[in-house]
């Protein structure tokens, strides 16, 4: 069973990763995880399609827990890659660099804090530990919230099948033995 959940798990984690990662597209996650969720009922619903018995709710959690880990892993180069593209929509140093100019007189106080912020925003280590929590951070809920998907997808895609066998009539009890012999 384990080779057959890689499959949709991988497929599942592809559109978890890309929709999540792409810059304008990732705001449907706002909506309760929406992409997440999705992605997990997804996977339920192609590894439904590929066995011929119904799956079980634990195989629907199995296979959307996968395509969350699977979508943490393939969002973050994506994430990394769209925004060296496309950069920030704020520039924090330009923005910091207006407040600093439009201000006017600046308490030296207040210069000195404005001008570690700046130093602190060009850091490079906070690039990295930036990606690493924004990994963590997409990891955990991906985890959480892919699960929950694919159990609403084997909830909802799973097959019907059928009614539960009626149990067997209990066979009569052997006649007595008549009284008095």
């Amino acid at each position: 069973m384990a080779a057959s959940l890689f499959q949709p798990a991988l497929f599942a984690g592809i559109v978890i990763g890309v929709l999540s990662a792409l810059p304008i597209v990732k705001a449907g996650n706002c909506c309760c995880c929406m992409w997440v969720i999705g992605g997990g009922a997804l996977g339920a619903w192609l590894l439904q399609q590929n066995t011929a018995r119904g799956i079980t709710v634990a195989e629907g959690m199995l296979v959307g827990l996968l395509a969350g880990v699977i979508g943490a892993v393939v969002g973050l180069p994506i994430a990394v890659a769209s925004q060296a593209v496309l950069g920030q929509v704020i520039d924090q140093q330009a923005l910091l660099d207006r407040i600093i100019e439009s201000a006017g007189p600046i308490p030296p106080e207040l210069q000195d804090t404005l001008a570690r912020a700046r130093e602190t925003s060009m850091s490079a280590g906070q690039g990295a530990a930036g990606l690493v929590l924004s990994f963590v951070v997409s990891l955990g809920v991906n985890l959480v919230f892919a699960t929950l998907g694919g159990l609403l997808g084997a909830v909802f895609f799973g097959k019907d099948v059928g009614p539960a066998s009626p149990l067997p009539s209990p066979e009569p009890a052997p006649p007595a033995p008549p009284a008095g012999l």
